[in-house]
C-alpha cells in the first residue's frame, strides 16, 4: 500500500488496455499484488464501466469486489480521449470526468490521471480562449474531486505535428500553478516530456525541471525521445527497433538517464509512481518494480539532505 509520508509514496504499474473482460483485469492485479507492488494504476477507459457520463452499477460492483481482494493501492486512468479543450463535447467530457471521479471513490483510488488539452492550432486569441476554458474545467472538475478526496493528475502529452497545439510540460506546470487547487496536480510523463521537446527543439530536462514542484504522480516508462517522423508500423516491435515514438518500454531500453533525474529532482510529499509497462514486457516487471523502488530511493534520500 502506498505510504504518504514519504516523498514517493507508492510505486507500481498499470493495468494495461482492456478489453471489457473484467477477469484480465483481475490478472494483472493478482500479478502485481505478487510482484510485491505498492499500488496499480487502473486503466478504466477501457473497461466499459461509463454510458453517455453514468457509471453502469452492476460493472461497477464487479470491479469493486475485484479490486478489494488485493493489497493494493489504486490510481486510475480517466479518458485518453479526456480533452478540456474541446468546446463542442465539453459537457460529455466533464460528465465523463464525473463518472470517474466516482468511481475512483467507489475503489479508493487517490488520483485520477486526465490528459491536458489538444486542438488544432490556433491565432493567439482563440488559443488564449481555449486555454482559459481548459483551466476553468479543470477548477470545476477540483472541487468534484475534492469531494471524493482524489486528485487530478494533469498528465503532459506530446503532439504528433505541427498542426496540432498541446501544452509543453512548462505550460502543463503553469496551469496547475495558476488554477492553484489542492486537488489538482502535474503529472510528469517523462518520456512524453522528452518526446514533445525534441519535436520542438526543447531542453527536456528543464521542461520537467519546471513540473517538478506542482507534480503529485509520475509515469515513468523508457523510450528515446524520437517524435513520430513515420506512423505506419506492421508489428508493434518495429517502432521500437527504430526507437520512434511513445514505446513504454522496460526501463534501460530506451536512453532515459533514470538515476540523474531523479538524484536531480524534488518532488512533493506523497508523489505516487506508475511504470506504464503492460504484460506484454512480463518478464522485465521485477527487474523494473526493483529499479523504480531504487529511484524512489533516490528521491527520498534528496529530500533528506534538503530537510
Amino acid at each position: 500500500m502506498a505510504h504518504a509520508s514519504k516523498i514517493i509514496a507508492g510505486v507500481g504499474f498499470c493495468t494495461g488496455n482492456g478489453t471489457g473482460d473484467l477477469s484480465v483485469l483481475e490478472r494483472a492485479l493478482a500479478r502485481y499484488a505478487d510482484l510485491g507492488a505498492d499500488i496499480a494504476e487502473l486503466s478504466l477507459y477501457s473497461e466499459d464501466l461509463v454510458a453517455g457520463g453514468r457509471v453502469l452499477p452492476e460493472r461497477a460492483a464487479r470491479l469493486v469486489e475485484i479490486t478489494k481482494r488485493y493489497n493494493l493501492g489504486y490510481t486510475v486512468h480517466g479518458l485518453v480521449c479526456s480533452n478540456f479543450m474541446d468546446e463542442v463535447n465539453l459537457p460529455y467530457q466533464k460528465a465523463a470526468m464525473r463518472a470517474m471521479l466516482e468511481l475512483c471513490d467507489r475503489v479508493g483510488a487517490s488520483v485520477l490521471v486526465h490528459h491536458s488539452g489538444v486542438a488544432t492550432r490556433k491565432g493567439p486569441e482563440e488559443l488564449a480562449r481555449i486555454e482559459a476554458m481548459e483551466r476553468d474545467a479543470l477548477a470545476e472538475m477540483a472541487e468534484v474531486a475534492r469531494s471524493y478526496g482524489v486528485r487530478i493528475a494533469l498528465e503532459n502529452i506530446f503532439a504528433m505535428s505541427d498542426d496540432e497545439y498541446r501544452k509543453t510540460p512548462s505550460d502543463v506546470a503553469a496551469t496547475v500553478a495558476a488554477i492553484g487547487h489542492p486537488n489538482l496536480c502535474a503529472l510528469i510523463d517523462f518520456s512524453h516530456a522528452y518526446i514533445e521537446s525534441t519535436r520542438r527543439g526543447l531542453d527536456w530536462r528543464a521542461e520537467i525541471r519546471a513540473m517538478a514542484p506542482v507534480a503529485g504522480h509520475l509515469h515513468v516508462h523508457d523510450s528515446f525521445g524520437r517524435p513520430y517522423t513515420m506512423t505506419r508500423f506492421f508489428h508493434q516491435g518495429e517502432p521500437m527497433a527504430l526507437g520512434i515514438g511513445d514505446l513504454h518500454m522496460p526501463l534501460g531500453w530506451g536512453d532515459i538517464p533514470w538515476e540523474e533525474i531523479f538524484q536531480e529532482l524534488t518532488f512533493p510529499a506523497g508523489t505516487t509512481m506508475i511504470m506504464e509497462i503492460t504484460e506484454r514486457f512480463d518478464p522485465e516487471l521485477p527487474a523494473c518494480l526493483a529499479r523504480a523502488r531504487g529511484l524512489a530511493a533516490l528521491a527520498d534520500a534528496k529530500a533528506t539532505v534538503a530537510a
